[in-house]
């Protein structure tokens, strides 16, 4: 059986389905779509049999935070399609991706990346009288990949015709038919922007030689012995990314690793990890009206301290005991607070 009898199979229609619609149940689209569940199935399976699907169209909305992005979130039955294939091919790409990649991948994800950087930090501090590094990310990133890169970074790993000729039906549609770009809001948007940069992953660490490596989607670090290489290493990384249609973003630097390396919403250096500065100003922001609006009668008590708990979350991570103690100074409904436990985060 082909890999596209795989991906078209009723039962992985199902699967793509619950995947779908986990933590979504309730939303009026979701309600809508598992009313008719068989039939809306059957028919996206008949679509792909005949191969005439074609994208709906998507939700667009902007995000403010962490910073401005318009986001196009595609339809439900869209997304159903996009968990039946992602979910069922991941597999045979992660066992491409190097072990240093660490975004939209099970067992990864940021707190596993800060730490490994550490541990790299930590290591060249040990074997290198200077220690430098290249920060680096891709200048509009999904907005600006080209579908020929991405096609070609693909059918390195999946060499079925019929399932390449889904794929690009699924990557020309959501406002991207002109050949450039990817919806932020999609999960194949996850899987073809580390598929494509992979590719430079490769050319990076096995070409070039660049040990020190990690990458959080568009967001790279390499720590290099010397300002001279690490001046190299952002000249290969731009020559890797051009050959792939893309190109580096203007902030891009390189700077002594003793400053710190700003990543992944942390401060990170060989000896302590810190949180980062517009992390907290933005949460204290936040903190200031939640405290107003339930000072109003506007906001709830959960509200607030739900709020108060997602930075304790991301704060137990670095080294922030400081930080906690003057947020907690801070609060104006201390009482209310008292069920919240702050000494989760760790000393410096």
């Amino acid at each position: 059986m082909s890999l596209y009898q795989d991906i078209i199979d009723f039962d992985n229609l199902m699967r793509g389905y619950h995947a779908a619609r986990k933590r979504k149940r309730y939303r009026p689209e979701v309600v809508k779509y598992t009313a008719n569940l068989e039939e809306n199935l059957l028919n996206l399976h008949n679509h792909l049999v005949h191969k005439t699907w074609q994208p709906g169209r998507a939700r667009e909305f902007v995000v403010l935070e962490p910073k401005m992005r318009m986001i196009q979130a595609p339809p439900f039955k869209d997304r159903v399609l996009h968990h039946a294939v992602v979910d069922l091919v991941e597999p045979l790409f992660e066992r491409r991706f190097i072990y240093h990649s660490y975004a939209c991948r099970k067992g990864k994800g940021t707190q596993a990346g800060v730490l490994a950087l550490q541990r790299m930090l930590r290591k060249a501090q040990r074997r290198w009288d200077s220690v430098y590094v290249v920060q680096a990310d891709v200048s509009k990133f999904f907005n600006s990949l080209p579908h020929d890169a991405v096609l070609d970074s693909v059918s390195q790993t999946i060499d079925c015709p019929d399932t390449l000729q889904l794929w690009r039906a699924m990557i020309r549609g959501y406002g991207h038919d002109d050949g450039i770009g990817q919806p932020v809001g999609a999960l194949s948007s996850q899987l073809n922007a580390n598929a494509t940069l992979d590719g430079v992953d490769h050319e990076m660490t096995d070409d070039h030689g660049a040990g020190q490596y990690v990458r959080y989607m568009d967001d790279i670090v390499i720590v290099c012995p010397s300002k001279a290489e690490a001046w190299q290493r952002l000249h290969q990384l731009q020559a890797a990314l051009e050959r792939r249609g893309l190109s580096l973003n203007p902030k891009t630097q390189v700077r002594p690793a003793s400053a710190g390396v700003d990543w992944c919403g942390y401060r990170i250096w060989a000896t302590h990890i810190l949180p980062r500065k517009r992390n907290i100003k933005r949460f204290k922001r936040r903190l200031k009206i939640l405290q107003r609006r339930y000072a109003r009668g506007d906001a709830s008590l959960s509200e607030v301290q739900q709020h108060l708990h997602a930075f304790l979350a991301y704060a137990k991570h670095c080294d922030s005991w400081n930080t906690v103690n003057h947020l907690v100074d801070q609060l104006t409904l201390k009482r209310d607070f008292a069920d919240v436990e702050f000494a989760d985060c760790r000393y410096a």
